[in-house]
């Protein structure tokens, strides 16, 4: 799926306290019948499940939620049995079902169950989906989502993914619907009373969460470039868009498959623009449901980042059918096994398709940034993260999981190098089709590959919480380096500092890279041919801050310049400095000075982490006195302006994917923070825009030149919210509306704050897009305040849109509460939070109030040595004196 602890020691029993099923009936196949009812919204259903008793009992335990069982049955040794009780058990999601006589070990049975279920609004399990026609008239579709534990909505069931088990489907609907399973039609007849009944082809054994079927009308696109049929479905009038992700689908499995050296083993590939979708994608055998953003592409209206993160989505989860449906993990603390690898790959497979995006070097600053920051926080958890109740599962799909894990991955394919490391894949895959896996698995297949004893080398980054810095001494030519947690918010206790991590040093110097350095102590002294030039951490592929020393960081400042750094050097270099100065290995200043120091740099990357860095001092000092927050203002727009001035904001017929985006961000950074040049560019634009030239703004630049009118017009965009308002509401396609919605916020005006806040829980925003507003308004200082008395005003109806049981309502928690920079501001969180029930969000909560900690404790330290900084370079006035 594409989306929002303590650590564990290999010794301990992470099986202890699951709410699992009991071991004594196993499920061998599924016959499944559904009928929707797009009135009623519910769903009649009948299940017939073939089980094995692989122990003597007299009972059957089911996963079922939200649905009302009608009729069991049980056939078994020629008999028919009923059970004598029906218990539902509402915590842990169980109907148990008990008969009047033992069922014999070994004996095969057929489990039958009639039912009716909700075609909830949840967008879990079997549910609606609705969209306006081209008349404006509203129509329904019936869909799925069935991870992680959502099969349990649509049909009683085993729903743990240990128990594969092959399914038939058959769907009852209006013959003028189209019907979709994971598997082809096997068979479709005509009903007497204007219905149809669709069967399937039985699937291949799979997890209960990979089982998906659609109802709905639908039109669709084909490609024949693969060997199997490729389709992308979407609702009429859509599927025009669908050019772009047929052509990556094609490419991307005929990839896989020689990489992987596997056939994809399904008869076809469908993928299907959800309207109503809480993910970014879900990776269903053969059947892939996709937010419509995330899979449809208008050449005429996206922007360059959009093109890029549909081409990661659908490589995402095509890399999926054999990396999670093809082998599972056993159980859900093993999900990174599936989404750390989707994320490695689908970056492997970009890089292949597109060499010129560069996408290792953006890397950097993406996936691993975002491992990073989340896992310097102490309410991280392990990439293999002990989870036992099904209110848990949700929370852990997150940056842990998924760049985190890839970034594990990164760590060891450099280590071993990377066909070595496909070569090891290749052997797991074959070894473990159709079955279930644990880390341990991966680990041997690679080991076995590559001759090396990877589980020793990698356990501990799996197992454990949070990653080292690496503190670089000197001493003429020998180079003291040593480990410990690093933590944002500067306060590791001594019992958190206890792991000692494997440390692929990876020293670079003017001869090359020494990937052979490896060091798991507390201390190690290496020995350098050349000081006057070395790195640690080469291309910035291992998972580890680097501390240097003033003089030492002063001088990989000057060999950016020299070229001796690769674009991923400069990055990390930069990303490195920005976590020190954040939780007081350094001092802000010298994180402003090495920025600084880059201005004539000329990688989109590094621009991209510059402006993080400098964003993230001002998103410290949010509530910072006007003067200072108007100084890092001016400084953010003195590095950008100069660049957006040269480059200018015409994009040309050449202009490669890089250039477009470093186009985009200087133009972005630059204007938003007050470059007199830019302002006026955007107004024009904008100007011709609200007159009706809908293509006045060039994709890349829209949402920019929407928060410039917002936040420059007129009383702080009073009039222009309107303009983007009916962007909004009339755009011609769901990204359009999409980025109107986003930037909507920008505007500081009382009033339009109020207007977005409105509109992001009415009826105009779905549920799935209620945290794009929000983004907006969570810009400024104004908007985070008014958030957070929104949020607290508006908790019972958010809890109701966005059930705790799905990983929205987390993210919607974070996005309120963590602009605050205070200890006093975190009070206010947690007293609000105290008497609630935050189970499904409580990781998401804690997460946010470390952030919080870690910008006051920031701030705490370096406000004097912001100010004096701000001073010696004028951007504040020397006799200024803060107001207290």
């Amino acid at each position: 799926m594409c989306r929002t602890m303590d650590g564990a020691s290999g010794s301990v029993d992470i099986t202890q306290g699951r709410e699992v099923l009991p071991s004594n009936v196993k499920p061998l196949h599924y016959d499944i019948e559904l009928e929707p009812n797009f009135k009623d919204f519910n769903f009649n259903g009948t299940v017939a499940i073939d089980i094995e008793i692989t122990e003597a009992s007299k009972e059957i335990s089911v996963n079922s939620l939200e649905i009302e069982v009608k009729e069991t049955k049980l056939e078994i040794n020629g008999k028919t049995l009923t059970p004598t009780s029906s218990i539902y058990d509402e915590d842990i999601q169980t109907n148990k079902f008990t008969f009047d006589e033992t069922l014999p070990e070994g004996a095969k049975a057929t489990l039958t169950i009639k039912f009716v279920g909700i075609l909830n609004d949840k967008m879990a399990g079997f549910y609606r989906s609705s969209y306006k026609d081209a008349n404006g008239e509203t129509k329904y579709m019936a869909t799925t989502q069935m991870e992680p534990t959502d099969a349990r909505r649509a049909v009683p069931c085993f729903d743990q993914p240990n128990l594969k088990s092959t399914w038939s489907v058959t769907l009852i609907a209006d013959k003028e619907l189209t019907c979709l399973s994971n598997m082809d039609v096997k068979e479709e007849k005509d009903l007497d009373n204007g219905k149809k009944s669709v069967s399937f082809n039985k699937t291949p054994p799979m997890s209960t969460y990979l089982l998906a079927f659609i109802v709905g009308d639908l039109k669709y696109k084909e490609t024949n470039a693969f060997r199997l049929p490729i389709r992308v479905y979407a609702t009429p009038g859509n599927e025009q868009y669908a050019d772009f992700s047929l052509d990556i689908a094609a490419r991307t499995l005929t990839f896989y498959e020689k990489e992987f050296g596997v056939d994809y083993p399904l008869p076809k590939m469908d993928m299907v623009a959800i309207p109503d979708f809480s993910a970014g994608a879900m990776e269903n055998w053969g059947l892939i449901t996709y937010r419509i953003v995330d899979l449809l592409y208008d050449p005429k209206t996206a922007s360059v980042d959009r093109k890029q993160r549909i081409a990661e989505v659908v490589q995402h989860e095509l890399a999926h059918q054999w990396f999670g449906n093809l082998v599972t993990m056993d159980f859900w603390e093993g999900l990174w096994l599936n989404e750390g690898f989707a994320t490695w790959m689908s970056w492997y497979s970009m890089n292949e398709f597109y060499p010129n995006w560069k996408v290792w070097e953006n890397y950097v600053v993406d996936n691993l940034a975002s491992a990073l920051n989340l896992d310097g926080l102490r309410s991280s958890h392990p990439i293999e993260v002990p989870v036992k109740r099904v209110a848990e599962i949700n929370q852990i799909f997150d940056s842990i999981s998924y760049a985190k894990g890839s970034s594990i991955l990164r760590m060891v394919s450099k280590y071993l190098g990377e066909e070595v490391f496909i070569k090891g894949v290749r052997a797991y895959l074959k070894k473990h089709a159709y079955g279930n896996t644990q880390t341990t698995d991966l680990w041997a297949a690679l080991s076995e590959a590559s001759g090396k004893d990877v589980e020793s080398a990698m356990a501990t980054w799996t197992k454990k919480i949070g990653y080292p810095v690496i503190t670089v001494t000197e001493d003429g030519k020998k180079v003291h380096l040593k480990q410990n947690r690093y933590l944002k918010t500067a306060d590791v206790k001594p019992e958190e500092d206890e792991t000692l991590w494997p440390i692929f040093v990876g020293l670079k110097t003017k001869d090359g890279v020494d990937e052979d350095i490896v060091f798991e102590t507390r201390e190690t002294t290496i020995e350098v041919p050349d000081t006057d030039f070395f790195k640690l951490n080469a291309d910035q592929s291992a998972v580890y801050r680097t501390l240097y020393s003033p003089e030492r960081l002063k001088k990989l400042g000057e060999s950016a310049k020299t070229g001796l750094l690769s674009v991923e050097d400069r990055a990390g270099i930069l990303g490195d400095a920005g976590a020190l100065a954040t939780s007081g290995y350094q001092k802000t200043s010298a994180l402003l000075d090495l920025v600084a120091g880059f201005k004539e740099e000329e990688s989109y990357v590094v621009w991209a982490e510059i402006s993080a860095r400098v964003s993230s001092i001002k998103s410290a000092w949010l509530f910072a006195p006007q003067e200072e927050r108007d100084a890092l203002k001016q400084f953010q727009c003195d590095l950008m302006a100069p660049l957006a001035h040269k480059l200018g904001w015409e994009f040309k017929e050449g202009d490669d994917e890089l250039t477009q985006q470093l186009k985009t961000l200087a133009f972005s950074i630059a204007g938003l923070n007050g470059d007199p040049k830019v302002i006026e560019a955007a107004m024009g634009m904008f100007k011709k825009f609200a007159a009706g030239d809908l293509d006045a703004i060039h994709p890349n630049l829209r949402g920019t030149v929407y928060g410039i009118a917002l936040q420059y017009g007129e009383n702080q965009g009073e009039k222009e919210w309107d303009v983007v308002y009916n962007a909004f509401k009339n755009g011609r396609n769901n990204d359009e509306k999409n980025v109107a919605l986003r930037w909507l916020g920008r505007s500081k005006n009382p009033e339009n704050i109020k207007k977005t806040l409105a509109l992001a829980l009415s009826s105009e925003v779905k549920d799935q897009d209620i945290y794009q507003p929000i983004s907006g308004v969570r810009s400024h200082r104004e908007g985070s305040e008014a958030i957070w008395a929104w949020f607290q005003e508006n908790y019972e109806l958010l809890i109701k849109k966005l059930p705790p049981g799905l990983s929205m309502l987390g993210s919607v928690v974070s996005m309120c509460t963590s602009n605050f920079t205070s200890d006093e501001q975190a009070r206010e969180v947690s007293d609000f939070f105290k008497n609630k029930d935050t189970k499904g969000f409580d990781r998401a909560l804690a997460q946010s109030l470390d952030t919080i900690a870690a910008k006051a404790s920031w701030i705490a330290r370096d406000k004097k040595d912001v100010e004096k900084w701000l001073k010696d370079n004028e951007y504040l006035p020397k006799e200024y004196q803060p107001k207290l």
